[in-house]
């Protein structure tokens, strides 16, 4: 499937890229095409009033009149001013209908040439035009005179040789480019569906998870309703050790289900909880009163040091949450007669509240993934202990809503660190 979806996304930025490449060198062939085949038009036309300004200051010579320094068409050569010659050109002057009378060009060219001209100038219904005769590529400019008209010729294979270098130019760079462009794609392709195949990935455990977690309640809730069901002579008194039985794996479910509930709402919790300033330090000083008992019971060492008057704007109930989660977990995993340290205080700017326990601590492989939803480094114990692999997820989703982080680091059989840092 993300496979599937990789290819797709591949496909369409190939598509894209090759659409805005074709448009971006379409365009810089039009503009330069455009710009090559003014300046032949130009050219044409100025050899042309070249032309004409000759014949004019023949007649003006053979009048007595001054001659006059122009740009001149010498037999083939089209000379502007004082600039050397351009390029190749000739002149076929014809009368009325379309027959030679006259040809002009400084190079012996072939007779074919000129009735090529002539008959591409008269089949044309345009004054400018091109033709092409044994690889030459030609331009033409007709011009009408008295005896009939006069068609200008000139060699425009160099530029039209630029044209072609272009479309060849652009090809080869499209196909690297594109070439490149497909490598770089798939790697980004391949680096954004990461996420949404870990997303995929986490969501199909969750629902696995999920079922298996619920899956045990129910079958010793059946189990115990079959007993129950086996038994139908018995009072209710007599069944008693059955009953109690299923209330207590329907609290379980309970419980696992508001936490699923809860951590499949946190998307919209930002919204829809009302965070205001409130006292942190209280918050939590309230929390250790309740585990108190529950740490004198166990024989545990507490030891506390809050900083009074810590204000954070959040919502009250979900970090006492937060605290109750840390210590609970701290309680349960610490080793017989071993100790609990809480500590909230401001640190370099931020507020950090740090819960710390001595026991088997967690193992490095495990640290990256215990926020992770049903994750428990020790399934068995956790399982014993009534542990679902869900209150550090919770923790966590509460703490990022707060704009915060929580961390943990742990040495093995020694200390295990919780820490939540608050702006």
């Amino acid at each position: 499937m993300f496979n599937r979806l990789r290819n797709r996304f591949l496909l369409m930025n190939m598509i894209i890229i090759t659409f805005i490449m074709f448009v971006a060198f379409g365009t810089i062939y039009t503009i330069t095409y455009r710009d090559v085949q003014n300046d032949i038009r130009m050219d044409l036309h100025r050899m042309a009033d070249s032309n004409r300004k000759m014949d004019g200051q023949g007649q003006g010579q053979g009048q007595g009149g001054p001659p006059k320094e122009e740009g001149t068409f010498q037999g083939g050569d089209f000379q502007g001013g004082n600039q050397g010659p351009r390029f190749v050109a000739f002149e076929a002057k014809t009368d009325a209908d379309w027959t030679i009378t006259e040809k002009n060009s400084r190079f012996e060219l072939d007779d074919s040439l000129y009735a090529e001209a002539v008959k591409h100038a008269a089949a044309s219904s345009d004054d400018d035009g091109q033709f092409t005769i044994d690889g030459t590529r030609w331009a033409y400019s007709v011009m009408a005179i008295p005896t009939g008209y006069s068609v200008f010729c000139m060699d425009v294979t160099p530029q039209q040789d630029i044209l072609t270098n272009l479309v060849y130019t652009f090809s080869a760079v499209a196909i690297v480019m594109l070439g490149v462009i497909y490598l770089a794609s798939r790697y980004f392709a391949g680096r954004s569906i990461a996420p949404v195949k870990e997303a995929f990935e986490k969501q199909k455990r969750f629902i696995a998870d999920a079922s298996h977690e619920l899956k045990t309640p129910l079958t010793v809730i059946n189990t115990n309703a079959d007993v129950l069901l086996a038994n139908g002579e018995d009072t209710i008194n007599d069944q008693t050790k059955w009953l109690h039985h299923i209330k207590s794996e329907t609290e379980r479910m309970k419980t696992l289900t508001n936490d699923l509930l809860y951590l499949t709402q946190m998307d919209d919790a930002r919204a829809s909880v009302i965070h205001v300033p409130f006292d942190l330090s209280d918050a939590v000083d309230g929390v250790i009163l309740t585990m108190e008992a529950v740490i004198f019971e166990k024989e545990l060492t507490l030891d506390y040091d809050i900083e009074p008057g810590l204000t954070v704007t959040g919502s009250s109930e979900q970090m006492k949450q937060v605290v109750m989660i840390l210590l609970d977990n701290a309680i349960k995993y610490t080793n017989p007669h071993g100790s609990v340290q809480l500590s909230l205080k401001r640190h370099h700017g931020h507020i950090q509240l740090a819960v710390c326990n001595t026991g088997p601590g967690i193992a490095p492989e495990h640290l990256d993934r215990i926020f992770d939803r049903f994750y428990r480094a020790d399934a068995s114990r956790a399982r014993q202990l009534g542990g679902y692999g869900l209150g550090l997820a919770i923790a966590k989703s509460i703490v990022e809503q707060h704009r915060g982080k929580i961390t943990a680091k742990s040495v093995p059989n020694e200390l295990t660190t919780f820490t939540v840092q608050l702006d």
